[in-house]
């Protein structure tokens, strides 16, 4: 069922629908017509009130709890409102500062992508989340630090400056002096590459023999290879934060439509496909309800936007997620400001 378009709407019917949604969104709750009449905004009756209230109805705009009199926006509502009468809120001087600035931190691209998901779930009180873009960042340097009792630690160093370390068993494979040619080797292979492109060159050296390697140390490279092909395999596409702020006390008199989300919330390559619907808009998403069908039955909403590198390609995609009662106004061009600042990041 398409939501009628707005100009069909009596201004007296805009206004109050105006009120039921916003207030709905405030509060989490159903409006009633007392409490429109009471407000002081419109110079109607509360019988006057509910006569539109029930013509909205009757449009599928608006539905009446069977626990409440009062009238909260159905999917096709907040969409027709999403659309059509809200009034964007633009970020704050100070809020834009404040993004940019945690954004801007020193460090790792994983830790950004990590603050991201954490910004997006402060700005909108619901869940955050950001996909792993599909890159391979190019690497620097690579060392083999002996630990004693047969382990070493594997130390990878990007281009950007990240750091990762992983502990890998040596075996009987260590020799004295290994360690330090194996880094030699790898690091030298390493530089502007990315891993998947120096582990097929090293691979093809070793194998027509042209290394100069011993056994044990052509051992030695390929468990250090292995450690991160391994690993990048297995990481998550999806970072989500900010789970609790779920369970808000408006969630606690509907605990199975938070139980389904956070469900969904935990089958990430599921929410990824959901999000992967964003990555060639032109601009913030936004989907209600039963729009998608991964989380029609939870009833929840979620606004997505992709994020682009400083050439504009899209690398990724950001957003978040909560009840349909989102503050749309306020968290559409914050997930807007937030996808533009972390596309900096990226050269």
């Amino acid at each position: 069922m398409a939501s009628p378009p707005i100009s069909e709407l009596s201004e007296r019917a805009r206004e109050i629908f105006r009120l039921v949604v916003e207030g709905y969104i405030g509060s989490g709750h159903p409006v009633g017509s007392k409490t429109l009449a009471g407000a002081g905004a419109l110079s109607l009756s509360p019988a006057s009130i509910r006569s539109v209230l029930a013509d909205l109805e009757h449009l599928g705009l608006l539905a009446a709890p069977h626990t409440s009199a009062g009238r909260m926006p159905t999917d096709l509502g907040l969409r027709l409102f999403v659309d059509g009468m809200m009034r964007v809120s633009e970020p704050s001087p100070e809020e834009r500062a404040a993004i940019e600035d945690r954004l801007s931190e020193p460090g790792p691209i994983e830790h950004a992508l990590e603050k991201t998901s954490a910004i997006l779930s402060d700005i909108s009180g619901a869940a955050g989340m950001v996909m792993v873009p599909n890159r391979e960042q190019r690497l620097a340097q690579f060392s083999l630090v002996d630990l004693g009792h047969g382990r070493a630690l594997a130390v990878l160093v990007g281009e950007d400056g990240g750091i990762e370390n992983r502990v890998i068993e040596l075996g009987a494979a260590a020799v004295p002096g290994s360690l330090e040619q194996v880094s030699n080797y790898i690091t030298a292979h390493l530089a502007g590459r990315t891993l998947g492109e120096a582990a097929r060159i090293m691979r093809a050296e070793i194998a027509a023999g042209r290394s100069r390697l011993d056994t044990a140390s052509q051992s030695l490279v390929e468990r250090g290879l292995a450690v991160w092909s391994e690993d990048a395999a297995q990481r998550p596409v999806l970072i989500v934060r900010g789970q609790a702020n779920l369970l808000d006390d408006a969630a606690l008199g509907d605990i199975e439509r938070i139980r389904l989300l956070i469900e969904d919330l935990e089958s990430k390559q599921s929410v990824a496909e959901l999000l992967e619907g964003a990555r060639q808009a032109e601009a913030t998403r936004i989907f209600i309800g039963s729009e998608n069908r991964l989380f029609a039955l939870s009833g929840s909403s979620v606004i997505a936007s992709p994020y682009r590198d400083r050439e504009g390609r899209v690398i990724g995609v950001l957003g978040v997620i909560g009840p349909t009662r989102l503050n749309y106004a306020r968290v559409v061009p914050m997930v807007d400001l937030t996808a533009r600042s972390l596309g900096k990041l990226f050269g």
